[in-house]
């Protein structure tokens, strides 16, 4: 099997407040790289054979002191990028909680389609289908995948076989760590949402 620790980007001006999507140039602040650094230490026994990472700036400044631990370079892997956002991108959860989609990506996400953007059926597929590509390169390894909440939730609902209309149910916090084995015979969730995961891996 293939463990694959997926980590969600430390904190941004930006975490909490708006929503940043694809925009460029929103870097981790002073306490998001000090996480970032927490977790490069917490997983710096882990042995990872590669270090993957959305494109985006918060998630490569994330990436970048894990795989140095390593002595790894950070692969950039699009289709665990952060959700296509499309209109709601740089606007703020006050604004949009007033939007009648807001309430409709809470209780009925497979319905929602952000406008211009994508729905969470395509992110889930597409993060997915990334996951099962890097499974296929790393059959019998451990390796780390940097990327965004929404992402990492709708991986771990799928190989939990939890309905993408529940997956709001899961929290997945800055700078956690979540993993998972997966396998050509099935997949297991080994850990979610915890600072330092270093759980046994199956034989």
């Amino acid at each position: 099997m293939t463990i694959i620790y997926l980590v969600r980007h430390g904190v941004t001006s930006h975490t909490g407040h708006k929503l940043s999507g694809w925009m460029p140039d929103i870097h981790l602040t002073d306490k998001g790289r000090a996480q970032a650094e927490v977790v490069a230490d917490r997983l710096a026994s882990v042995p990872f054979k590669a270090v993957y990472s959305s494109p985006i700036d918060r998630t490569m400044e994330t990436a970048r002191p894990i795989a140095a631990r390593h002595g790894l370079p950070v692969r950039s892997r699009r289709y665990i990028g952060e959700v296509e956002f499309g209109r709601w991108e740089d606007r703020s959860f006050k604004t949009l909680r007033r939007t009648k989609l807001w309430g409709r990506v809470q209780r009925f996400p497979s319905g929602a389609r952000f406008p211009e953007g994508e729905t969470l059926r395509e992110v889930q597929v597409r993060a997915v289908d990334e996951i099962e590509r890097i499974r296929a390169e790393h059959p019998r390894d451990t390796v780390c995948c940097v990327s965004h909440a929404d992402v990492i939730k709708l991986v771990l609902a799928h190989y939990m076989g939890l309905h993408i209309d529940l997956f709001q149910r899961l929290d997945v916090g800055p700078a956690s760590t979540s993993v998972i084995a997966v396998g050509e015979d099935g997949s297991m969730v080994l850990a979610m949402n915890v600072p330092s995961p270093l759980p046994e891996v199956p034989s």
